[in-house]
Parts: structure tokens; C-alpha cells; sequence
């Protein structure tokens, strides 16, 4: 039987089991509650309260995401919002399924795999040339209706009510306005909104946003037909082709390729799910164009196929399977998706791991249906694409037991910096997470019509046709790393939820360093090392919301105690 104890694993449970209990924030933000009747865990706490109050009036968990979606567009408008896009999960109580809707941005028809050829990063990023045609209405109006009982103009009444109350900015929006004020400044729209009387509004102060609740209110009347080819989709285009930059500003702006007839085109696709065996639990995720689910399940794929299981495992299994990642998946015809699943292919992924770390980059396998006693690998790697940190992910469960896990973007913290004049809200940037070229055979360079790849990775656990869990968290391409060490807390080391969420963490992503944050390398760097591992330093990685039936009815919701400034997490009726 394979061994799951380590000493570095077992020294961080125990440290964690005798850690205080966690108390609520200065904010009212609670990261831990528990109880029956439907659960919430988001980054904020008008989100949660937004999708409580839809399950008290009873709403189910589809239209209980959509509402907290929808307020994260307005209270993190740097993360999320109305012009980007994501990925949903959703387990059917019902039907006991899962499904899963694909609301990934596309590039524009006139895009080719040369646009962003010679053009600097960070030049990409604050331009219309990086605006992907978005996905998020389009994903809330097909969740709604394949999946929910709310109307769209129904689930939008929160965000709308709190764009025009307004909310108490925070260190954390203080501090991401401040880090983003010199591109804002160079748009009028931009500067106009989030730099009132030429500064960051100070922490304390009442934000509001009245452009964007019309805007919210326009939208739930119209329907998403005023996006997807109307009058707000004229109007997106003509800032993407247009960028309303301030006179004066030295910012070379590159207008964009975007057209009303890609709006027109853009459809949310429901997507069969990735999933995975490991242990007795069924895990599913979200197939290509996110590479979420695949290089997830590969790595418990190949660390349930190792004869034990610690940090050194995990690390190097994630080291392999982003090598696989960056050959394979993408938004392209005939991603080898069942063999990268297979657990033929963790096998002889698996035998590679040894006792000291690999160099890298590590090669991809090659998944071929065909496979033997540790064959070498002889592929090319390819390099790891830039992917903006921010994002935000929510989970809820409702009183039926239907299960949603939802990551929503606009890719870079503040998107590419652009609002749309008279209608508060930021468009994406999302275009930036192909890669940039000349790369021959890179799956993921651009394309007319293509879905960059997104390591967006929301994830539910069932066991027995039953949800028992559902994960995922922002971080750009530490996402993937992120809910793959949750779930080994959980079910390989004996955490807890809150225990698995609050841990120190690292990120292996097929890089000669390894990221990790300042208590993992203070507990595990030393030994970590003595394998062979490198590491580099940084403050944070990602900022997760989970959440686990505890049986008779009661579900327990987990947000960051810490991380991102912490988590809010709610139940309709708390556990006495």
C-alpha cells in the first residue's frame, strides 16, 4: 500500500491542527461557516450576502453564482466583471451530473498566430489588441436558463443595488487602484471612475459605481442580445478599436482587431467535464480551452500511481504534468484529453520521480495509447505563458444539494486598464494568455476565433454520484497547483478544509524554481533542497473558496483567512 506519510507533511498538519480557531475579519468577513440549507464562500462580502439572500428567497445555486458573480463585477471590477469571462461547474442534484458551461473569451476573426509577434508584454496588455470578445454575459444567461429559475434581470438586482449604495473600499482595492494608477491615468474613462480627484479613493471611503448599475439594469431588460451584437456591443468595439486615451499621455495604445460581428458569433458552450478516479472519489473539471481539469487530474494521476505521497511528490508531479500542458493542451482540434487522464500515461509519468527533483523544463510524454516500463521522454518543452494573478472563484451549494464552482476574469489585475466610457466597467485583457510568438507548434498561439488557454481550474468531488466537495481559486497559472495541493491536504494528509485552505503553499510549474510563500520555506525549504528542489520567494499564491458536505445535512464553506485580505463565507442557517 502506498505510504501517504512524509515527515514535512505531517509536521504541517499537525502545526495547523494546534493553530487558533479562525476569528472573523475587522471587514465582518467570516472564512469559515457551517451549517444546512445552502452555502456560499466568495473573495467578498456583498457577494456572499448577494447569494444567501438568493437562496433564502429560494433560488437555487445557479442563480445564487450568477448574483455573486455579478457583484464581484462591481466590488472586484479589477478581477471580474461584466466584459471578460470564465468557467462554470455545476453539479445537477437532480440528474446527478455535472456540467460545465465554457464562457472563455475568443479572439477576434481578423487575429492570427503573428498579432502579437514583436510587441512587448507589458505594451500587449494595455492595449484594445488584447480585448477578447467576452463570455460572461453569455455564461450567466445560458446558466440561467439551461440551469437556474431566476431571469437575468432577477439575478443582476444585488450588483445593481450595491453599484448604487456602493461599498467601503478596502486595503486590497486601495492597494490594486494604486498599483494600477499610472495606466489609468492615461484613459479618460478610466481616470474618471477609479481615480477621483486624481487618487486612488482612500480605504474607508464609499465607492459607487451608477454607470455600471445602469448598465447592469439595461442589460437585465434588454437581455444579452444589447452585448452580443447591440448597441453596448457597438460601443465595446468602438473602445477596443478607439481607446479613449488622455490627451497628453506618452502610452503607445494599440487599437484592436475586434468587430460587432465576433460579438454576434460568440456562443458560452457546454462542455463535457474532465474527470479523474482517485482513491474512491470521481473528480471533475473543465476541459480545453482551460487546462484546469486535465493537468489537475494528471497529477493525481500520477501521485496516486507513486508508492508514497509528500511534498517532493507533489512538486514533481506537477512539475510533469505542465510539461504535458504546454505540449498539448490548447484550443485546438485533437487534444490527446483521454490519454493525459489515463492511468497508463501516470504510470509512466509517474516512474520519472525519483529521489531528487528534475531538472527543468522536464519534457512532455508522449500519450499515445501505448505504454511501457518508464519510457524516457523526447519531446521539446514548451515555456510557461505569462498569465495574469487575478481572477476570483466562488462556490455554492443550495438546499436540493446542486453544487456550483465558478472562476470568473478579466485576466490582469485591472483587465487592460480600459473602461468603457458610460458604462463603469473594464474590459479584459484576456487575449494576452496566448502565447506571444514565434513559437512553432505552440498549440496555444492565436487564432480567428480561438479561446486562449486558461488554467482556471473549477473542481468538484463526488463520491458515489454525490458532491462531497467543490474547490478552485484565482492565481493565473498557480491555480492549477493550487487546487491540486488543497485537495492533497484534504485527502492525502489529513487536513481539514480550513486547515487545507490556510496552509502555506508552493507552486511547481515545470520552472527551474519552485514559488512558494515565506512559511512554506520556512518549514520545508532546508529539507526540500536536500532533494534536489529550488526556490524562489513570493508573498502569496492564490486566494481559494471551497466547500464540503459534512453529512446530515450540513455543509461547511471555507474562504482565505488571510490571503487577499480573506475570504467571506456564509450559510443560510448556521450550524447553533
Amino acid at each position: 500500500m502506498r505510504r501517504a506519510i512524509i515527515p514535512t507533511a505531517a509536521v504541517l498538519t499537525i502545526s495547523l491542527l494546534h493553530a487558533p480557531p479562525a476569528a472573523a475579519h475587522p471587514s465582518g468577513k467570516t472564512p469559515v461557516a457551517e451549517g444546512s440549507g445552502g452555502a456560499v464562500a466568495t473573495v467578498d462580502l456583498d457577494a456572499s450576502k448577494a447569494a444567501i439572500a438568493v437562496l433564502k428567497k429560494g433560488g437555487n445555486a445557479v442563480d445564487a453564482a450568477v448574483a455573486a458573480g455579478a457583484v464581484l463585477g462591481v466590488t472586484e471590477p479589477y478581477s471580474a466583471g461584466l466584459t471578460g469571462g470564465g468557467f462554470m461547474v455545476y453539479y445537477d442534484a437532480r440528474k446527478r451530473k455535472v456540467f460545465t458551461i465554457d464562457g472563455r473569451e475568443t479572439a477576434p476573426k481578423a487575429m492570427g498566430p503573428t498579432s502579437f509577434e514583436g510587441i512587448p508584454f507589458d505594451e500587449g496588455v494595455t492595449s484594445g489588441l488584447s480585448a477578447g470578445v467576452p463570455g460572461t454575459a453569455a455564461t450567466w444567461d445560458v446558466a440561467l436558463r439551461e440551469f437556474g429559475t431566476l431571469s437575468l434581470g432577477q439575478a443582476l438586482q444585488p450588483a445593481i443595488e450595491v453599484a448604487s449604495r456602493g461599498f467601503v473600499v478596502d486595503q486590497t482595492f486601495y492597494d490594486q487602484t494604486a498599483q494600477n494608477a499610472d495606466r489609468f491615468k492615461d484613459f479618460t474613462s478610466t481616470a474618471k471612475l477609479y481615480l477621483p480627484k486624481g487618487a486612488p479613493p482612500p480605504v474607508g471611503s464609499v465607492f459607487r459605481n451608477p454607470e455600471l448599475a445602469a448598465t447592469y439594469r439595461e442589460l437585465g431588460r434588454r437581455g444579452p442580445g444589447w452585448l452580443y451584437g447591440g448597441r453596448l456591443g457597438k460601443e465595446i468595439v468602438a473602445t477596443v478599436k478607439r481607446p479613449p486615451v488622455t490627451r497628453g499621455s506618452t502610452r503607445n495604445v494599440r487599437p484592436g482587431l475586434m468587430e460587432l460581428s465576433d460579438l454576434r458569433d460568440y456562443r458560452a458552450l457546454l462542455r463535457r467535464p474532465t474527470k479523474v478516479s482517485y482513491k474512491t472519489l470521481d473528480v471533475y473539471g473543465m476541459a480545453p480551452p482551460s487546462s484546469g481539469g486535465s493537468t489537475v487530474g494528471e497529477a493525481l494521476n500520477i501521485i496516486e500511481a507513486l508508492p508514497e505521497a509528500g511534498l517532493h511528490e507533489y512538486l514533481e508531479a506537477s512539475r510533469l504534468a505542465y510539461a504535458d500542458r504546454g505540449r498539448y493542451v490548447a484550443d485546438v482540434p485533437g487534444v490527446p484529453l483521454e490519454q493525459l487522464l489515463s492511468d497508463g500515461f501516470a504510470k509512466e509519468r509517474a516512474c520519472l520521480i525519483g529521489e531528487r527533483a528534475m531538472p527543468s523544463p522536464a519534457a512532455p510524454g508522449d500519450p499515445d495509447g501505448s505504454y511501457g516500463p518508464c519510457e524516457q521522454p523526447t519531446g521539446e518543452s514548451t515555456p510557461v505563458a505569462k498569465e495574469g494573478p487575478e481572477t476570483t472563484h466562488l462556490v455554492v451549494a443550495d438546499r436540493w444539494g446542486n453544487v456550483v464552482a465558478y472562476n470568473l476574469t478579466i485576466e490582469s489585475t485591472g483587465g487592460n486598464g480600459i473602461v468603457v466610457p458610460g458604462r463603469g466597467v473594464l474590459l479584459n485583457n484576456e487575449l494576452t494568455d496566448f502565447t506571444f510568438g514565434p513559437a512553432p507548434g505552440d498549440p496555444n498561439l492565436p487564432g480567428p476565433g480561438k479561446r486562449p488557454r486558461s488554467s482556471m481550474a473549477p473542481t468538484l468531488v463526488l463520491k458515489n454520484d454525490r458532491p462531497v466537495l467543490a474547490v478552485g481559486s484565482p492565481g493565473g497559472s498557480t491555480i492549477i497547483t493550487t487546487v491540486l495541493q488543497i485537495l492533497l491536504n484534504r485527502y492525502e494528509w489529513g487536513m481539514d478544509l480550513p486547515e487545507a485552505l490556510a496552509a502555506p503553499r508552493a507552486t511547481q510549474r515545470n520552472t527551474p524554481q519552485t514559488q512558494a510563500e515565506p512559511e512554506f520555506l520556512a518549514k520545508y525549504q532546508a529539507e526540500l533542497e536536500a532533494r534536489g528542489h529550488a526556490f524562489t520567494s513570493t508573498p502569496e499564491i492564490g486566494a481559494a473558496t471551497a466547500l464540503e458536505f459534512l453529512g446530515r445535512d450540513r455543509v461547511q464553506a471555507v474562504a482565505e483567512p488571510v490571503r487577499r485580505g480573506g475570504g467571506s463565507a456564509l450559510v443560510v442557517r448556521p450550524r447553533k
